[in-house]
C-alpha cells in the first residue's frame, strides 16, 4: 500500500503484525536506494528504525495508516545513526507513552544525552515481552559498524531485525522476497565498505546464525524469507574470505 504519492512510501506486512515502511530514494548519479522502518503491532508496539529526521513526516503517515501513532511505546534502534534514530525526537513527541529502546552502551553514550525522554537499555540477551511479540535483544559491537551495534529477534514470527546485514542497493521494490541477496548486498558492501571488519565479526555472525530465523527485515532493500542460519553463515564466510 502506497501511503504518500510524493516520497513513494509505502506499507506491507511481512510477517504476522510485522510491518515494513519502506521509501525509496533516487540519488544526483541515478543510482537507487531505500530507508526501511519496522512496525511491530502489538500490545505495545514497537517501531524498529526512526528513517531520517527529514523522513518522519512520510514515516508518521505509513505508521498511521496502519494504528494510530500516539499509541507508539517503543522507539528503537540498532546504533546511533541518522537513519536509525534520527527522527528519533519527533516521535517520541508524537506519542506521549513511547521511550527510546537500546542497547546499554548506546543508552550510555548517546541516547541518554540526546533523547528527550530516558531510555529503556536492553542487555545482551534480555528479552522484551510486546504482547505477543517477545524480542530478544543481541549485542553486536562494530557488525557491521559501532560499538553501540545491537539487533532484535521475535521469537513469535522467527523474524531477525537484522539492521544494515544484508544492505541491498535499489528501491527494494518486492517488501518480501525469497529471492539472493547475499550476492548484491555483498557487491554493495565491498563497494562502500561500510563494516568495521572487526575480530569478532565471523563469531558475531555464526552466534546470530544459531537464532535460526526464518524472516530477514533488512534495514536498506527488500526483506527475506528462508534459512537465515544458512545465509547468515555464508555472510560470516564472505566477509573473512
Amino acid at each position: 500500500m502506497i501511503t504518500n504519492a510524493q516520497s513513494r512510501t509505502n506499507v506491507h506486512e511481512i510477517a504476522e503484525g510485522i510491518y515494513r515502511i519502506n521509501t525509496p530514494v533516487d540519488a544526483p548519479d541515478g543510482s537507487s536506494f531505500s530507508f526501511n522502518q519496522y512496525l511491530v503491532l502489538d500490545d505495545e508496539p514497537l517501531l524498529f528504525h526512526t528513517g531520517p529526521r527529514r523522513m518522519f513526516p512520510f514515516v508518521r503517515e505509513a505508521m498511521a495508516a496502519v494504528m494510530p501513532v500516539e499509541r507508539l511505546r517503543y522507539v528503537g534502534l540498532s546504533h546511533f545513526e541518522a537513519d536509525e534514530c534520527g527522527a528519533m525526537n519527533e516521535w517520541l513527541a508524537a506519542a506521549p507513552s513511547a521511550v527510546p529502546l537500546c542497547g546499554r552502551i548506546a543508552a550510555m553514550v548517546s541516547v541518554g544525552d540526546v533523547a528527550d525522554r530516558a531510555p529503556r537499555a536492553l542487555a545482551d540477551g534480555e528479552e522484551l515481552s510486546l504482547g505477543r511479540h517477545r524480542m530478544q535483544w543481541l549485542d553486536t559491537p562494530q557488525v557491521p559498524h559501532g560499538w553501540d551495534c545491537g539487533l532484535l529477534m521475535d521469537s513469535l514470527t522467527g523474524t531477525f531485525f537484522c539492521g544494515d546485514l544484508f544492505t541491498q542497493p535499489g528501491h527494494g521494490e518486492q517488501p518480501l522476497t525469497e529471492a539472493d541477496i547475499l550476492g548484491p548486498s555483498e557487491d554493495f558492501r565491498k563497494a562502500m565498505d561500510y563494516y568495521a571488519h572487526a575480530p569478532q565479526t565471523a563469531d558475531t555472525l555464526k552466534r546470530l546464525s544459531r537464532l535460526r530465523p526464518t524472516t530477514l527485515a533488512c534495514m536498506h532493500g527488500s526483506a527475506w524469507r528462508g534459512d537465515g542460519a544458512s545465509l547468515l553463515r555464508h555472510l560470516a564466510e564472505s566477509v573473512t574470505a
